[in-house]
């Protein structure tokens, strides 16, 4: 009978996030996983090809979980001006909440070796990036955008601002204070009118 594994995926990216998030992604080794973990390296190369493939999985669940949340907010809320508040504070609120995985998302797909990325990890970022595009480009025209200034304006109000509001205590490890929310919301409001 065959035994179940001791580890899971979840957990090895998991451990992956931490190291991620102290180190930047080139501490995130296959070796530095399995330690961590506490398990054979045999068991981080029976999940994963190698370590582009661990990178690859470590942005791509990363960036789903925090695309799958904020395009709900999207495309939840018939209101334009509701769902844009609602996806600048979502972002706040989404780093609260996992500040590990916030902070890689301050680094960037490259980072993570996306040039060397198999096709199938590429077509799945390229897919989640889109569809949040969408929903943004369906925003902005709600919201009335006619123009790039329309639609820079939207992109600054709901990606950038609530980005920044974040950065600077993601980066000092330190905790988002308790009315990052509300401020990015009022900014969002200023910003869209």
């Amino acid at each position: 009978m065959v035994r179940p594994p001791r580890f899971d995926t979840d957990q090895l990216l998991d451990a992956a996030v931490r190291l991620a998030a102290s180190g930047g992604p080139q501490a995130v080794t296959m070796s530095a996983v399995a330690q961590a973990v506490g398990a054979p390296s045999g068991s981080v190369y029976h999940r994963f090809a190698g370590r582009t493939a661990l990178l690859a999985e470590l942005w791509l669940r990363t960036v789903e979980r925090f695309q799958q949340g904020y395009f709900a907010v999207l495309s939840g809320e018939p209101d334009p001006h509701r769902a844009a508040r609602a996806a600048s504070r979502h972002v706040v609120a989404w780093c609260r909440e996992n500040p590990d995985e916030a902070v890689l998302l301050l680094y960037g797909a490259a980072d993570f070796g996306r040039a060397d990325w198999s096709e199938e990890h590429r077509r799945r970022a390229d897919a989640g990036n889109g569809r949040i595009f969408e929903a943004l480009a369906a925003l902005a025209q709600a919201l009335g955008a006619r123009d790039e200034q329309d639609r820079d304006r939207v992109a600054l109000a709901l990606i950038d601002l609530p980005l920044t509001v974040v950065r600077r205590h993601l980066r000092a490890g330190s905790t988002l204070p308790p009315h990052a929310e509300d401020l990015t919301e009022q900014c969002t409001t200023a910003l869209l009118g």
